[in-house]
């Protein structure tokens, strides 16, 4: 029993767990959550906004499940609740305000489930109208002003502006609705200062409206610089100018007063109570003197500007002529414009060059004279009268290089009928160059050369090789003669004609074995490429440059497979491709193998001849009786065509043999029926052979059918009509 109640109790402690039920015997789901903004998405400042988190949660079981809500603005924890009811989550914006803009989300989570609500946006409009205080509404100058700017009701982030007649003087970025500036006013009078605000509600702002303005009153307080040059007027170049700086007040000492005296950028003295400086009158130095004091955050200055007369104006130097080549006389003269004649003698102005080293030797007062150099120099004129020395600008004297004779060649190649172009070029000679190109002595045009990597380039065209030898051309850079280049020395190229293929040996010559000679040829301009083909063949055969104008390809050992149409390709720099015509070359059978068939032939002629001659006498001596020959000579018109086509330059011959039956002993020979053989030889006219076969005649031979029983029976093989071929 104790057993059981053990079993029991462990079985019942697997399903509780620190005194809930584990989820196995719990089961939840959460369908949904929403989140909605009361009474509306968008509304004005001072509304009281609710939101509102609703949960849709559906669970087993009578026990309360533990939620936890939050609620997130733009992404960040603004609320967060746990609680066991399924009541929605409220969350009150009292008095809602811009800073509360922005997109709220709400978010569930029990037992490590969670869901989140989408997005809602809320748009809070209307600011506060900002409040602008000042702690003193009348101050001297260098009295400092706190100017407080504050946004009553507002919260959130802020940016405070501050004003000073519409024009911004102070910004101040702070987390609370209120914000201080402390200012400082320059000049004295009535200042109207007014602020205002921005919300920052990320990633948008929003403006306030402007305060009121706030008038402040600022006093001048009883001290001023005092700033005096003397002479005061008709101030000439060399003349001394006095210059003092002092601090005059009414009510205090100004031994304690620093003062400053400059000249536009220049500082020329300092120091308490009163400064001074002595100078000479420049005209060069027409700007402004101030005298000036810093005292806190005052600020007291006097200007003056002095009227300096020019003794005598900035010298000139120029050059004549303007332009000079090298090793040539050119005058250089420096002169002053304008100069003061009631303070300055005409001697009293001189004129020197610099550096005083110069080749140029002055004649008179202001003007310089000698040669050119053969490199660039420079030279300035040094005006100089009662110690006021003034210097011109720097002329650099560039003499310039005559042109040398020009140089004129081709560029690239020259071919007949085709454009190309003809360069003049000088070696030597300073820009811009005039280049004429010239047939015969006729111009034909000109081109200048500005820049150092321009080219003088002419188009062209030439009929005849000895025409490129008639241009010239000439360079010109100064007025003076020209030099002319050499006629032009350069090679024609002349397209390619006529182009031929010849063949050796001879083509009713060509036997296999030979070798044979493909020999290409054309009219034009070496160097030429020539290039075989034959037809049916895509590629070349060969290809060959040579200088000459024509060259051969050579096939050796020439067999039936070289038979077929060949021709020729050439070209030369003219890039003009010729063709020749198409030769037809048939390869015929070596001599040894047209003798060695020959005498098969004969071999077998003659054989054929002995046969049938042992074959006649054989027949003849057979023969038991009388033999007749009958010998007639036929006339050609009496020949049939078989006949005719065995006729040759002698009289044919014809054998007819013609056997009679004899009576013979009946006893010795049975009767039998046989064949009589008649041999005769017809003779043919010459006159009528018109066939020049190479036979000497021809053999005919007919068996005449007898009752009698004859002799000499030959096989039925032999008995027929053969011709015999004679040699």
């Amino acid at each position: 029993m104790g057993l059981l109640l053990l079993l029991t109790s462990m079985l019942l402690s697997s399903y509780f767990h620190s005194g809930r039920v584990v989820t196995a015997q719990r089961s939840f789901t959460i369908r949904n959550i929403t989140l909605s903004i009361e009474p509306a998405p968008d509304v004005t400042r001072d509304t009281n906004v609710t939101l509102r988190c609703q949960a849709f949660v559906s669970s087993s079981g009578q026990e309360a499940l533990s939620r936890e809500y939050r609620i997130y603005k733009d992404g960040n924890t603004i609320y967060s609740k746990n609680t066991s009811t399924s009541e929605d989550l409220l969350y009150p914006l009292s008095e809602a305000r811009v800073s509360n803009s922005g997109k709220y989300k709400c978010k569930i989570s029990i037992e490590r489930r969670n869901m989140t609500s989408g997005a809602e946006k809320l748009t809070v409009a209307g600011l506060s109208k900002p409040v602008l205080h000042i702690n003193k509404g009348v101050v001297s100058e260098g009295e400092e002003v706190t100017a407080t700017c504050t946004a009553p009701g507002e919260t959130g982030s802020f940016f405070f502006y501050f004003y000073e007649d519409s024009k911004e003087i102070q910004e101040k970025q702070v987390n609370t609705n209120q914000a201080e500036a402390r200012l400082h006013f320059s000049s004295t009078g009535h200042h109207k200062i007014h602020c205002g605000y921005t919300v920052l509600v990320t990633p948008e702002s929003f403006k306030s409206e402007e305060s009121l303005s706030v008038t402040v009153s600022v006093k001048a307080l009883p001290i001023v610089a005092v700033l005096e040059i003397f002479p005061e007027s008709k101030i000439y170049e060399g003349d001394k100018l006095n210059i003092f700086c002092s601090a005059k007040s009414k009510l205090r000492s100004s031994e304690s007063i620093y003062l400053y005296l400059s000249h536009g950028n220049q500082l020329l003295s300092s120091g308490y109570s009163t400064v001074n400086h002595s100078m000479v009158a420049l005209a060069k130095d027409p700007g402004e003197f101030e005298c000036r004091f810093e005292m806190g955050n005052v600020v007291k200055f006097d200007t003056k500007a002095v009227s300096v007369t020019e003794l005598f104006s900035v010298p000139t130097l120029t050059m004549y002529p303007a332009e000079v080549f090298q090793r040539e006389f050119v005058t250089l003269t420096c002169r002053s414009e304008s100069s003061a004649s009631e303070r300055l003698g005409r001697d009293e102005l001189t004129y020197t060059l610099d550096p005083t080293e110069s080749p140029l030797i002055s004649k008179v007062n202001g003007v310089f004279y000698g040669r050119a150099l053969l490199y660039d120099f420079n030279y300035t004129c040094v005006a100089k009268a009662k110690e006021i020395v003034k210097r011109s600008e720097i002329l650099t004297v560039r003499p310039k290089v005559s042109v040398s004779t020009p140089k004129i060649s081709v560029v690239g190649r020259a071919v007949i009928g085709q454009s190309f172009k003809i360069l003049c070029q000088s070696d030597i000679g300073s820009l811009p160059i005039n280049y004429t190109l010239l047939l015969g002595y006729d111009q034909l045009n000109t081109t200048t050369v500005k820049e150092p990597f321009q080219q003088a380039l002419f188009t062209v065209t030439v009929r005849t090789s000895d025409e490129i030898s008639k241009y010239m051309c000439e360079a010109r850079n100064s007025q003076k003669e020209a030099p002319l280049s050499k006629r032009l020395n350069a090679t024609v190229i002349v397209p390619l004609t006529n182009p031929t293929l010849t063949v050796l040996p001879h083509l009713p010559e060509i036997s296999e074995g030979d070798n044979l000679y493909l020999i290409c040829g054309v009219n034009g301009t070496p160097p030429v490429t020539f290039k075989w083909y034959r037809v049916g063949n895509e590629h070349p055969l060969h290809t060959n440059t040579t200088h000459r104008n024509h060259t051969h390809y050579q096939v050796s050992a020439l067999s039936k497979e070289h038979s077929g149409m060949y021709y020729c390709e050439a070209i030369n720099h003219a890039n003009i491709l010729v063709r020749s015509d198409l030769v037809t070359i048939e390869v015929r059978l070596a001599l040894w193998k047209k003798v060695l068939i020959g005498g098969f032939c004969l071999l077998a002629l003659s054989v054929l001849v002995v046969v049938v001659v042992l074959c006649f006498k054989s027949k003849r001596v057979r023969v038991e009786g009388a033999a007749v020959s009958v010998w007639s000579e036929r006339r050609p018109e009496e020949a049939n065509d078989e006949e005719s086509s065995m006729v040759s330059n002698e009289p044919d011959v014809e054998y007819t043999e013609v056997v009679h039956p004899r009576p013979l002993d009946p006893a010795r020979v049975p009767p039998k029926k046989g064949t009589d053989t008649v041999y005769s030889e017809l003779q043919n006219s010459p006159h009528g052979a018109t066939d020049h076969h190479d036979y000497q005649g021809s053999v005919e031979y007919a068996e005449l059918n007898s009752e009698q029983p004859g002799i000499n029976h030959f096989p039925p093989e032999i008995n027929h009509h053969q011709e015999l071929p004679v040699e």
